[in-house]
């Protein structure tokens, strides 16, 4: 059985996707519900170094300590994702954290790092994030474009981005995980 998109699903990027935005990606998702779908790109690291642009998260950051394209949408401001290291207790979100799913939350990189930290075991910098309208994702799920799976804590800090998206597909069964050993161009094959 197929899951519902939903907060802290991945939506893993299949052949049937013909935008070149978002090629082999893995979205893990933040919202979705009736205004549309919030989600951030996982597996585009930048050259960007956390450490040159905001010096003070990055004792913190997730190897390898890039700043991550997040996707084509508001790509003028940055959000962050963290993994607690302990658990959030009582439903009661501390300053700047907002669970997403499990120990898998979004950062606010306004609040005081201070305040924050304690909390996280890592985090990661993304520029953008991708946005789908009131039934757009719903549309592009029926064409075959995606793949709906549960996200795991490691797939927000994965250590290889450039593997993420195979290796997501690997753990599934069947046509999925055949997917994963896909050539970028099947014609080179």
């Amino acid at each position: 059985m197929v899951p519902p998109p939903a907060a802290g699903r991945l939506l893993i990027a299949s052949a049937a996707l013909t935008d070149p935005n978002f090629s082999r990606t893995v979205v893990l998702l933040l919202e979705h519900g009736k205004d549309g779908t919030v989600g951030v790109v996982l597996n585009r690291p930048t050259d960007l170094a956390v450490a040159q642009a905001l010096p003070e998260w990055s004792g913190i950051a997730a190897d390898p300590g890039l700043i991550f394209r997040g996707g084509p949408v508001g790509t003028g401001a940055a959000l962050a994702l963290g993994v607690a290291a302990v658990p959030v207790e009582g439903g009661r979100s501390p300053a700047g954290w907002r669970a997403v799913v499990g120990p898998i939350g979004l950062v606010n990189l306004d609040s005081v790092r201070e305040s924050v930290d304690p909390l996280l075991s890592n985090l990661r910098i993304y520029i953008g994030h991708a946005g789908w309208s009131p039934g757009q994702l719903d549309g592009e799920l029926s064409a075959g474009a995606w793949i709906v799976v549960d996200a795991l804590p490691q797939d927000v800090l994965s250590s290889e981005p450039a593997r993420l998206w195979s290796d997501v597909l690997r753990r599934l069964p069947g046509e999925a995980a055949f997917l994963s050993t896909r050539p970028d161009d099947p014609n080179l094959n």
